[in-house]
């Protein structure tokens, strides 16, 4: 099967697929699967299913304790949790946050009436550009919210300047961070507060779920009593509130992949250096340097393609797909070309250079526990053929 490339070549594909069953991005892994089924069946055999259960209270601590914050208080998930900080912390006006991002980053502002101010990447990081920040801060900006992309640090020295001189609350997103380290510290214990996500498709997972981390009390504070309609105590409400609260099944998922966090993230080293060994000298297509922290977690497999590829990055993802290797474009095509941000703000796009590059030249390919070499030297094996069909 011949389809005509953007870039005007001609794509042959097989009509044959590589793997007969999906290869995912993100599929979940689960590090200690009789390990979990033996915590659910005490949550089971106690009848103590939600409402601050004895799992969830000690995925907490243990959370906290790695990552070496105070507080770590578990949501149901991570974009609950994203609003859940952003109410605690009393973000209002504008706060500035990057287009490269998953749009839940933006619509958590967006959802409590704030406006998001678009700032541009570092094209080489993808993290958000301490020099774009600062040329968006306004009288009405009250925040900012980084994304520790990739798993990579973002600039946190720079941005805490920038915080710190403008008296503006600093909150990251960590969704795709947890057990990253710096120096000596974690992810988790920068700014006035990180949101985890530990969502299905996440390296590390509850099934669903999502935590606050900070080293700040009254923030802590705040935050349960929002993630439980306000209560503080029996029928005692003092405040609006939602109900944000984890649950003890997906509390023991987590106290059982944490058990296995060494084991998962060793996989993910080897998937992540054997991609680097086979697409080295395939041409136009590099693999993003995994982080610059001390720690690493090898949660994602960034491929970019660049102008000296023979064909686009869409016929390469084509290519991919049509052998059931399903990988992602991710954040493309930046969530200022989405609505309702394109329409709110249709000129956002003059000001992200970068992040108009960049989305035109991902593609995050698939690993974790599901993911062999033998399933990486195929995919590498479609993608070399999709660049040269006829070698």
């Amino acid at each position: 099967m011949t389809e005509v490339d953007g870039r005007g070549q001609d794509a042959v594909f097989p009509e044959i697929p590589a793997f007969p069953e999906p290869i995912h991005v993100g599929r979940p892994n689960i590090a200690r699967p009789e390990e979990f089924l033996e915590l659910v069946a005490g949550a089971l055999d106690r009848h103590w299913l939600s409402n601050g259960g004895p799992l969830v209270s000690e995925f907490e601590r243990r959370v906290a304790e790695l990552l070496g914050v105070r507080h770590c208080v578990a949501i149901v998930n991570g974009t609950i949790a994203l609003e859940i900080a952003i109410t605690a912390l009393g973000l209002s006006g504008e706060v500035i946050v990057p287009s490269w991002t998953f749009v839940a980053t933006v619509h958590a502002l967006q959802r409590h009436s704030i406006t998001p101010v678009f700032a541009d990447i570092d094209p080489d990081t993808h993290a958000l550009d301490p020099a774009s920040v600062r040329s968006k801060i306004t009288a009405r900006t009250s925040g900012i919210i980084p994304v520790h992309l990739w798993g990579r640090v973002a600039p946190v020295d720079e941005l805490a300047e920038i915080a710190d001189e403008h008296n503006l609350t600093l909150l990251y997103d960590a969704a795709h961070a947890f057990g990253v380290g710096q120096g000596a510290r974690m992810v988790g214990s920068f700014g006035d507060a990180e949101v985890l996500s530990f969502h299905a498709t996440k390296f590390f997972n509850t099934i669903e779920g999502g935590a606050i981390v900070t080293n700040e009390d009254e923030v802590a504070e705040r935050a349960r009593l929002l993630r439980n309609f306000g209560f503080a105590g029996e029928d005692n409400v003092i405040s609006v509130g939602t109900n944000g609260k984890m649950h003890e099944i997906s509390a023991a998922m987590g106290l059982s992949n944490l058990d296995g966090l060494d084991e998962l993230v060793a996989t993910n080293r080897q998937n992540y250096e054997t991609y680097i060994r086979l697409v080295e000298g395939l041409p136009g297509l590099q693999i993003l340097p995994v982080g610059n922290g001390d720690r690493r977690n090898y949660q994602y497999v960034v491929m970019l393609v660049d102008d000296d590829c023979p064909v686009s990055r869409d016929t390469l993802l084509a290519g991919l797909r049509r052998n059931n290797i399903l990988a992602r474009r991710y954040f493309w095509p930046g969530v200022h070309r989405m609505e309702p941000y394109r329409s709110l703000q249709p000129e956002a796009g003059a000001s992200l250079p970068a992040t108009e590059k960049v989305s035109e030249q991902v593609i995050v390919l698939p690993t974790g526990t599901s993911v062999s070499p033998d399933d990486i030297h195929t995919i590498v094996s479609v993608l070399a053929s999709t660049i040269s069909p006829d070698e």
